[in-house]
């Protein structure tokens, strides 16, 4: 079943990608108007909250399926033998990092906005990157401008990531821990077609369960709130994803030495 993961992801990347650009349709990449514009897509828009909440729970899916993949991967040792393949699922896992943090701070909540804030401000051991990436010295329109355009256009970036990771990957042969002969392996039509939509079915339906009901809170809270720039939030908490490496920046007391390791960590 593990293996059928990859063309989930796909799927769900697709489905992702689709629901964002009839999102973009209605926001405003204005900060004085993106916390409304938000709102005004999730009370008033038909069906709004249902594509809002629907691009939002993709992405926790989307990197369930990427960590399962990669464990996956680590697991057979893919990386010793399929080293171009790796690199280039690795690439692709930074800029799906990467386009999620710039996504997280669109919806211009009080979390959003520290969040970004705080994030950005560990970039600031590399000279001039800050004032570079923001526009200035602080997360202000400029930013909330460049992220969204940078949101927009890292998926399509992606999907050129993704024919190369598929490349490189059936260049030299896909990754088999069974070490049978390929001549042996099953054909994809049918068995592996029909598990491959069950499965797929299944997902969706968790996907639309959750985007319905909200079987597990994965937003925070604070983020309904609009940006307050003279209140912190008592705590930055970031998407579960992000956790992991949260968690490597508030350990080490040096921002230098966090930043090393964060990259580190997530170069593995």
């Amino acid at each position: 079943m593990l293996t059928l993961v990859p063309r989930k992801t796909t799927v769900l990347l697709k489905l992702r990608s689709q629901v964002g650009i009839t999102l973009a349709f209605r926001y405003t990449s204005e900060a004085s108007c993106a916390f409304a514009s938000v709102q005004h897509l999730v009370r008033e828009v038909a069906a709004g909250w249902e594509f809002r909440m629907l691009h939002a729970t993709t992405a926790s899916f989307v990197f369930l399926c990427i960590l399962i993949h990669m464990s996956r991967g680590m697991y057979n040792s893919s990386y010793s033998y399929l080293t171009t393949a790796w690199m280039s699922g690795l690439v692709l896992y930074l800029l799906t990092i990467a386009t999620a943090f710039l996504g997280y701070v669109l919806p211009w909540g009080q979390m959003s906005f520290w969040g970004a804030t705080v994030i950005t401000n560990l970039l600031s051991p590399i000279p001039y990157l800050v004032p570079w990436l923001l526009g200035g010295y602080y997360v202000s329109d400029v930013t909330l401008k460049r992220f969204f355009v940078l949101h927009f256009i890292l998926p399509f970036v992606g999907c050129i990531l993704i024919v190369l990771h598929i490349f490189y990957l059936h260049l030299n042969g896909s990754s088999n821990p069974a070490g049978i002969d390929s001549a042996l392996k099953v054909a994809f039509y049918p068995h592996m077609l029909m598990t491959d939509a069950k499965c797929l079915s299944y997902l969706i339906g968790l996907i639309f369960l959750q985007t319905a009901f909200g079987l597990i809170e994965l937003s925070h809270p604070d983020n309904s709130i609009p940006v307050n720039r003279f209140v912190t939030p008592l705590h930055i908490v970031p998407e579960w994803y992000f956790l992991a490496y949260y968690a490597v920046l508030k350990v080490i007391p040096s921002k230098t030495g966090g930043l090393l390791v964060f990259m580190l960590s997530t170069c593995q």
